[in-house]
Formats: structure tokens, C-alpha cells, sequence
């Protein structure tokens, strides 16, 4: 591949970057489900409580809060309660870079 952009790292540069690979990794994997990715949309950089997730994206409260406990568990939410709410958001500035990258790649107008 001649695309200067494209970064190729060797074995001891990958081996170092195990813990980003892995967070990566769980990232995707999280986002592959199509509820999971509407829920990330819908909180963007924002914190967001779940009744105002639930209203967003449409489906039943008990399963948004299953999705954001599978988010949470893989570490890409972060959760704050307050008073009876709870609010969510993006817990990684990288996750963030992925969620408005395919957002531009999938959900624009050409």
C-alpha cells in the first residue's frame, strides 16, 4: 500500500500497543450491535440520562439499561447517578473519534 496516511507497525510497536488494540477491540465489538450503536449516537459527547436514551432510541427501558450495563461492563460508558437518575456517557475520547467517523462515513448526505 503506497497511501502515506497508512501507519504499519511491527511486532515490538504491537506489543506495546496490546492495551489499545484490546480497548479497540472491545469498542467494536460493543458498537456491532445495531441497538448498542444507536445508543452511542444518541449520547454522543453528551451525558444523556436513560429515560431521555430510551425516548431517543425507541425500544423499552429494561432493554436500553441491558445495553448500557454490556457498555458500561466493557468500559466504554462511564455512569453517574443523581438523585433516581442515572446518566451516561462516553467514557474514551477514542471510542468518540470512531462513533462521529462512522457517523460521517454511514449517516451524511453525498
Amino acid at each position: 500500500m503506497n497511501d502515506s496516511s497508512f501507519v504499519s507497525l511491527n511486532r515490538s510497536e504491537l506489543m506495546a500497543r496490546e492495551e489499545d488494540i484490546d480497548q479497540a477491540s472491545r469498542s467494536l465489538k460493543a458498537m456491532s450491535h445495531p441497538l448498542r450503536l444507536k445508543i452511542l449516537c444518541v449520547l454522543g459527547n453528551q451525558e444523556v440520562s436513560v429515560q431521555d436514551i430510551v425516548e431517543n432510541v425507541g425500544t423499552s427501558q429494561s432493554n436500553i439499561s441491558q445495553h448500557l450495563a454490556i457498555l458500561r461492563d466493557k468500559g466504554i460508558l462511564k455512569s453517574r447517578k443523581d438523585a433516581n437518575r442515572v446518566f451516561y456517557k462516553v467514557g474514551d475520547e477514542r471510542t468518540l473519534k470512531l462513533i462521529e467517523m462512522m457517523q460521517h462515513v454511514f449517516c451524511s448526505t453525498h
